[in-house]
C-alpha cells in the first residue's frame, strides 16, 4: 500500500468490510434469539447456536432442509410468510407455534425481514425468534385465573393495606347488589350490618396485620338494606420481597344454609318435643278422660246448691287446661289427630270476628280485608280456628297501649324461584292468610327463636311459649308454611299460606254453625271395647245415662267372643285403636262380615302418626280423640248412629 497516497473510501471498505463480517458473525453466535436464514423455497442457509439450544436440532442437521420447527399443519401458513417476507415486507408475528425437536410445541415471537444482494434484488428471508413458551403459559394462567375469580361464585375483594377497595369480582356485584364502580376506593365497612362489635373488627385487623390468615363469618347489609351472612377468608398478599401488599378476601354467601340448618335444627327440636309429648300421649289422655268424664258426672249429680259443684268445676277446668297443653304440645310438634275438610277461609274468619273482638278487647280495633273471590283450603276446622286465635292474641299482646289487628285473605301463586328461596315449600296455587298488627314488632334475634317451643318474651307466668309453635307445627301438619315480617317498632305480619283446593259448591261447608242441642237419648246397643279400665267404665256409665245398652269388653278378642254370644242386634262398635291382642283395625274387619249392618266408631289417645300406622284416619272413618267429655262421647254416638 502506498502510503504518501490518500486513503479512499474504497480503502476503508476493503478493511472494514472482513471487521464488519467478523462483529455480524459473533453477534450471530453470541445472541440468546435464534436467528434463522432460509433461501425462496424455505430450506434453511444458517442456524445458530440458540436456534439449536431452543429447538433441538443441530446445525449440521438443520442446514440444508426444509425449517423442521414448523409443523405440518402449519406449513401453509409459513408459506404465506415467506411470500410476504419475498414481496420486501418485514413484519414481526408475536406468536407462532412450532415444534421442538423432542416433539413439544413451543410459542415463539418471530420478526422477519428479506436478505438483500446489493443490487437490492432479494434472494432469502431471515428471522430472529424469540421463545415466548414460558410467557405465554404465564399469560394462559393469568388469564384463567382472571376467569375463575370473574366466574367464581364466591365474592372476591381485594384490597390495599389500609382497606381500600382494588377489585371485586362479579359475585360480590350479585351478592351485595353494589356495581363495582360504586365500591373501588372505598373501605369496606359501608357493608356493616351492625351485628358486629368494636372487637371482632379490631381482631381481625390485627390478625391480618400480622401477615396472618383471617377466618370467621360476617353478618353484612347488602346495598337494599336485607342482611346475609357470609363466611370469609382474608390472606395478605406479599411482593417478591415479602412485603404485604394487598389483603384478598374470598367470602361464601351461606344465608340460605344457614337458614336450612337452622330449619333442621327447629325440628330436630320439635321432633324431640314430639317425640315426648306423644310418648306420654296415649297415658296422659287416658288420665284426662277420667279426670273430665267423671267430673262432668258428678256435676250432673249434683244439685245446683251444692258447695261440692265450684271444687268439681275446678277439677273439670283444671283438666280442660291440661287437655289443652296435650294438644298444644302434639300440635306444634305436628302429631295431632286432624280431621280436614274443605272451608271457604273467609267464612271462618267471619263466624270468630264477633269472638275475636270480646278476646282483643275494647282497645284494639279489628278489621278485615278478605279477597272476595277466594279460593278453597282443606284443613281441619278446629286447629284453623286455633291458629287465627293464637295469632290474634299474640298480636293483641304486643299492643299494650292499644292499636290495630288486620285478618287478610287472598289468592296467590307462589312461583318456582319462591319454592327454591323457601326450602320444602312447593310452587303453585296458594290461599294466603295474614295477621298484620301495629304492635311493638320484633327484633331479628327475636324471629330467630319465634317458633321455637317454649320461646316467650313475654314476663314468667304470662304464657308458655307454645302458642307460635302450634301455629307453626298446625300450618306445617295442614301443608302450608308461615312466615313473618316484622322489625322492632314497626309491628309484624305473619303470612300463612295454604295450599289451594278444587272444589264443587256442596263440597264447602257453610259458614255458619247450627246449634248443637244437647244429644237426645238412645236405646241402641253398642258393644265397648277399651283396654283401659277407668276409660272403659267412664265411657260405658256415660252411654247408660245416655239409654243405650252397653256390651262392653277388655280387648279385641274378648269382643269377639262377646259378638259370637249376642243375639240381638249390635247397633254400634265403639272402640280403641291400640289395644294388645288385638288392635280396633283388626278387629274391625273380622267383627264385621258377620255383622254388615253393624256401625263403627273409633277413639283413641294415641297422636297422629301412631293411629296412621293401625290405618284408621282415613277420610270419612268416624273418629273421637281423647281426651273427650261426656257430651263430647254422647254426641259422637248419636251422630254416627244417625248418619245415612
Amino acid at each position: 500500500m502506498n502510503l504518501d497516497r490518500p486513503i479512499s473510501s474504497t480503502d476503508v471498505e476493503q478493511v472494514e468490510r472482513p471487521v464488519a463480517s467478523r462483529i455480524l458473525a459473533t453477534l450471530i453466535e453470541a445472541s440468546p434469539l435464534a436467528i434463522v436464514a432460509f433461501d425462496p423455497e424455505g430450506v434453511v442457509t444458517m442456524w445458530n447456536p440458540a436456534a439449536e439450544r431452543i429447538f433441538g436440532w443441530s446445525e449440521k442437521e438443520a442446514v440444508g432442509m426444509g425449517l423442521p420447527f414448523v409443523p405440518a399443519e402449519k406449513q401453509e401458513e409459513f408459506r404465506a410468510l415467506r411470500q410476504r417476507a419475498m414481496r420486501g415486507e418485514v413484519f414481526t408475528e408475536p406468536e407462532l407455534y412450532r415444534r421442538r425437536a423432542d416433539g413439544s410445541p413451543i410459542v415463539v415471537s418471530v420478526s422477519t425481514s428479506p436478505l438483500r444482494r446489493p443490487d437490492g434484488t432479494i434472494h432469502g428471508i431471515m428471522s430472529i425468534l424469540m421463545d415466548v413458551t414460558e410467557r405465554k403459559a404465564a399469560e394462559e394462567s393469568r388469564a384463567r385465573l382472571s376467569m375463575a375469580v370473574e366466574q367464581a361464585g364466591e365474592s372476591i375483594i381485594v384490597t390495599d393495606t389500609s382497606g381500600a377497595i382494588r377489585y371485586v369480582n362479579p359475585a360480590f356485584e350479585r351478592i351485595t347488589g353494589y356495581d363495582r364502580t360504586e365500591v373501588v376506593g372505598r373501605n369496606p365497612r359501608f357493608l356493616k350490618s351492625g351485628r358486629h362489635d368494636a372487637a371482632f373488627y379490631r381482631n381481625m385487623w390485627e390478625t391480618i396485620g400480622r401477615g396472618e390468615v383471617w377466618r370467621g363469618t360476617f353478618f353484612n347489609r347488602r346495598k337494599d338494606g336485607t342482611l346475609y351472612e357470609e363466611d370469609a377468608v382474608i390472606s395478605p398478599v406479599r411482593d417478591p420481597s415479602g412485603q404485604v401488599v394487598n389483603y384478598v378476601g374470598v367470602k361464601r354467601d351461606v344465608t340460605d344454609v344457614r337458614r336450612m340448618e337452622e330449619r333442621l335444627r327447629q325440628s330436630q327440636k320439635m321432633e324431640a318435643v314430639g317425640r315426648l309429648a306423644g310418648g306420654v300421649a296415649h297415658d296422659f289422655n287416658n288420665l284426662l278422660t277420667a279426670i273430665s268424664g267423671y267430673s262432668d258426672l258428678l256435676l250432673h249429680r249434683l244439685p245446683a246448691y251444692s258447695t261440692l259443684r265450684r271444687d268439681v268445676e275446678e277439677i273439670r277446668r283444671a283438666g280442660d287446661r291440661a287437655a289443652g297443653l296435650t294438644r298444644q304440645l302434639l300440635a306444634f310438634s305436628r302429631r295431632q289427630v286432624l280431621q280436614p275438610r274443605i272451608l271457604d277461609l273467609n267464612a271462618v274468619v267471619t263466624t270468630m270476628e264477633r269472638m275475636l273482638r270480646r278476646l282483643i278487647g275494647e282497645d284494639i280495633e279489628l278489621s278485615t280485608d278478605l279477597s272476595p273471590s277466594l279460593g278453597h283450603v282443606k284443613a281441619d276446622p278446629g286447629q284453623l280456628e286455633q291458629v287465627i286465635v293464637n295469632l290474634v292474641v299474640n298480636a293483641r299482646d304486643a299492643m299494650p297501649d292499644g292499636g290495630r289487628i288486620t285478618i287478610g285473605t287472598i289468592d296467590v301463586d307462589l312461583s318456582p324461584s319462591y319454592s327454591n328461596a323457601h326450602p320444602g315449600v312447593r310452587p303453585g296455587p296458594h290461599v294466603l292468610l295474614s295477621v298484620t298488627d301495629t304492635g311493638l314488632g320484633m327484633s331479628d334475634e327475636t324471629q330467630a327463636h319465634l317458633f321455637e317451643p317454649f320461646f316467650t318474651t313475654k314476663e314468667r307466668g304470662k304464657g308458655t311459649g307454645l302458642g307460635l309453635a302450634t301455629v307453626y307445627g298446625i300450618v306445617q301438619q295442614s301443608g302450608g308454611h308461615i312466615r313473618v315480617n316484622s322489625a322492632a317498632g314497626s309491628g309484624a305480619t305473619f303470612l300463612i299460606y295454604l295450599p289451594r283446593v278444587e272444589t264443587r259448591g256442596d263440597d264447602v261447608p257453610g259458614a255458619d254453625r247450627p246449634f248443637l242441642p244437647h244429644p237426645s237419648p238412645g236405646t241402641e246397643t253398642v258393644l265397648l271395647v277399651e283396654d283401659e279400665e277407668v276409660v272403659r267404665r267412664l265411657a260405658r256409665e256415660i252411654l247408660i245415662n245416655n239409654g243405650y245398652q252397653v256390651l262392653d269388653a277388655g280387648n279385641g278378642r274378648e269382643a269377639l267372643l262377646i259378638s259370637e254370644a249376642h243375639r240381638g242386634e249390635i247397633h254400634l262398635l265403639l272402640t280403641d285403636v291400640v289395644m294388645p291382642r288385638l288392635g280396633g283395625r283388626e278387629l274391625v274387619e273380622r267383627i264385621r262380615p258377620l255383622r254388615p249392618d253393624m256401625r263403627i266408631l273409633y277413639m283413641s289417645g294415641y297422636t297422629d302418626d301412631a293411629i296412621l300406622r293401625h290405618g284408621v284416619l282415613e277420610e270419612e272413618v268416624p273418629f273421637l280423640q281423647k281426651p273427650f267429655t261426656s257430651e263430647a262421647l254422647a254426641r259422637k254416638v248419636r251422630e254416627v248412629l244417625d248418619s245415612p
